[in-house]
């Protein structure tokens, strides 16, 4: 033989022996514990998320490698897409390969049996009748036609053999539950991604990453109207319209235009009494481009509108940019003036501080608020041997942080709007807050909740101000501004002085240790004492009181604090003063505001803000987010599912039995002998009985 012939006859067996191995059982297990895994990961982790989101979540390390992976568009991701065009490749070489045999053992009866063998089968069974061998065939096949088999009569040498079957359809399972495979795969890849990658790959287009208007975006961002398989969403505010879809991408997003326009007519929602919505649905119009035909539909969850392929569901809401109100305090110097403050959900203001400009952008507003509002014990047990630093730390935890620490009480109430904005700088930093528009009720007192975060993946810290007697924050906004004011704390602390004096004993010099006492110790607490310079509040009082010795630590706090809680209250009766209001009455109302107000003062060093924004009026404009899909594949989804359901009941509830009878004349002339084998691919009970009726009926004289 040649060498070129020797090669050829290589090539031709490396090829059989590989498609062997793609269509073996073994390789399609693989990839399904990688298709397994990989749909694994992409429920776990969310999908098509915006970069930084990832870059929050998971580090600049493990950042990179998912990205390399293809994680965070885990369905999309070439390997994945090549791993099903393999599983398909490979399926159908397996039903190619086994198919066309199993289709010849359905058809064939097995005839060439010989008489020997089957008496080497475990189920079998031998009588004598009397009477010629054909009559007895006969009268065999008769009674196995009437038990549903079907039956064929085979001349053989000395001899009849009666070949008969039943459940030969049970090969079909394993050619549904197949083919199953190949149609579910096909169809996901219709309705997968990768329409839109392969015009990423090949015909230019690009996510886009900028902000604007959607009718400015250039044309290499946008799908077209042929693109076969798209999801998407759209959010459209109460009489407004939109004719396009944002598809996410890892990167930016992409722009798919619709056939038609949708108009929001009205938005409808209802919650319960948690606060989680009931009911939500969408009154729309649809306008058809080519046609021009409009039409009125409302689209409800679990109740899409279908028109032109495309399918509308109902996903969510937002809010459509409603007016907002606010009063503005300032929360830094000693000026306690407020000012009017208009924002639009969705856009952003313009604010002043001093020399600073802040832009002021306004992210959410939620007409009303469903909270757990209950409050547990306000009693910390002091563990023993904790330091005076430790304590003071844990006062200040107490009363900073999220509101709903209780998070097992069930008293759910409607604490009432809220709006969400970001304060940013002029050097792109930015602090995100949540300010409520009423006071809540917390520990008995009614505080108004102000919440920041500098972490978008983190939860809300809440500053906790104080209402005062006009249900306001107006005295609190009053005693932080005296607070920054030397002068007042300096009338603070000679009013302190006076009172605390015994009566009728004048003492200069006790005056002037107590007034220079009770000054220093507004100033620390201002964050101006001992050189601190960069805080205040407790964390502030704490490093004062690390400088002295040890062993003397809790008197000294003592101290501190009972002459912090005295200046403050003539602090705050010198504010009153020069703004020409009555002091206020020494009762037990008031001093718990002022103990709540010097917490909420302790807390505002942490809150990063120049101004506090209080709302004041609203008008709500609601906005319905709808999910817009085309998805070609999913009838062939269905039709894979219908499949798999016929395999899977083909091949567990349809057994395939075979049965031959051997019929021949008897050795003296007088009656005849058959014998009976009968098979199965599994045994069971009911196979067992069946052989055992058949060998009662057989053998019946006519």
């Amino acid at each position: 033989m040649s060498t070129t012939g020797i090669e050829i006859k290589s090539s031709r067996r490396g090829f059989a022996e590989a498609v062997e191995l793609v269509s073996s059982m073994r390789f399609a297990i693989s990839l399904l514990m990688i298709i397994a895994i990989a749909a694994v990961i992409g429920t776990v982790m969310q999908q098509n998320q915006p970069m930084p989101n990832y870059m929050n979540q998971f580090g600049p390390f493990w950042f990179e490698i998912f990205d390399k992976l293809g994680l965070y568009a885990v369905y999309s991701a070439w390997w994945f897409l090549l791993s099903l065009a393999i599983l398909i490749v490979s399926t159908g070489l397996c039903i190619a390969r086994n198919a066309p045999k199993m289709l010849r053992d359905m058809r064939s009866w097995r005839e060439s049996v010989r008489e020997e063998s089957l008496r080497n089968f475990h189920h079998k069974f031998a009588w004598t009748a009397p009477g010629a061998a054909l009559p007895l065939a006969h009268q065999t096949a008769q009674r196995l036609d009437n038990a549903g088999y079907k039956v064929k009569l085979v001349d053989k040498p000395g001899g009849v053999l009666v070949a008969a079957k039943k459940g030969a359809g049970n090969k079909f399972g394993y050619i549904f539950a197949h083919t199953a495979i190949i149609v579910i795969l096909v169809g996901g890849m219709m309705d997968s991604d990768f329409g839109i990658r392969f015009q990423q790959w090949f015909m230019g287009k690009t996510p886009f990453m900028g902000g604007g208007l959607i009718a400015d975006i250039p044309a290499r961002h946008r799908l077209g109207l042929n693109n076969p398989s798209f999801r998407g969403n759209t959010m459209i505010p109460e009489g407004q319209s939109s004719n396009t879809a944002i598809v996410p991408q890892g990167n930016g997003v992409m722009i798919q235009e619709l056939p038609f326009t949708i108009k929001l007519n009205k938005f409808i929602i209802e919650f319960y009494s948690t606060g989680m919505p009931k009911l939500f649905a969408s009154e729309v119009t649809i306008r058809d481009h080519e046609t021009g035909k409009t039409f009125d539909g409302t689209i409800k969850v679990n109740q899409p509108l279908i028109y032109r392929g495309v399918a509308l569901y109902q996903s969510s809401f937002e809010d459509g940019g409603s007016k907002l109100k606010l009063t503005g305090w300032p929360m830094t110097g000693s000026g306690a003036a407020s000012f009017p403050v208009a924002g639009e959900v969705g856009s952003s203001s313009e604010l002043k501080s001093g020399n600073a400009t802040y832009a002021i952008e306004w992210t959410g507003f939620r007409p009303f608020n469903v909270e757990n509002t209950r409050a547990g014990d306000d009693v910390r047990a002091v563990k023993k041997g904790e330091s005076l630093d430790e304590q003071l730390k844990a006062t200040l935890s107490e009363h900073s942080g999220s509101a709903g620490k209780n998070a097992n009480n069930k008293d759910l109430k409607n604490v009432g709007p809220s709006v969400q904005y970001k304060l940013r700088d002029q050097t792109g930093q930015a602090r995100e807050f949540l300010n409520y528009m009423q006071p809540v009720t917390l520990d008995g007192a009614q505080v108004y909740l102000a919440g920041v975060r500098t972490d978008p993946s983190a939860p809300f810290s809440f500053l906790r101000i104080p209402a005062d007697d006009a249900h306001g924050v107006g005295e609190w906004m009053r005693l932080r501004a005296a607070l920054a004011d030397p002068a007042l704390r300096e009338e603070a602390a000679r009013r302190y002085a006076e009172r605390a004096l015994p009566q009728g004993k004048a003492d200069p010099a006790l005056a002037a240790q107590l007034r220079e006492s009770a000054g220093k110790t507004l100033a620390i607490f201002a964050g101006g004492g001992q050189g601190s310079g960069q805080t205040g509040g407790y964390l502030a009082v704490s490093q004062f009181l690390e400088r002295i010795p040890q062993a003397e630590q809790e008197k000294a706090a003592n101290v501190f604090m009972k002459m912090l809680n005295g200046a403050m209250w003539e602090l705050w009766q010198a504010a009153r003063a020069r703004a020409g209001a009555p002091a206020v009455e020494a009762n037990e109302v008031h001093g718990r505001f002022l103990q709540m107000a010097t917490n909420a003062l302790s807390d505002s060093f942490l809150y990063g803000a120049p101004v506090y924004l209080a709302l004041d009026e609203f008008t709500e404009v609601k906005a319905s987010v709808l999910q817009a899909t085309r998805s070609p594949g999913k009838k062939v989804v269905y039709l894979g599912c219908l499949l798999l359901t016929l395999g899977i009941f083909a091949m567990f509830y349809i057994r395939e039995r075979r049965i031959w009878v051997w019929v021949k004349d008897g050795a003296d002339g007088h009656g005849a002998q058959a014998l009976m084998a009968m098979s199965t691919q599994r045994k069971t009970l009911d196979f067992e009985r069946e052989f055992d009726d058949l060998k009662t009926k057989l053998p019946q004289s006519a």
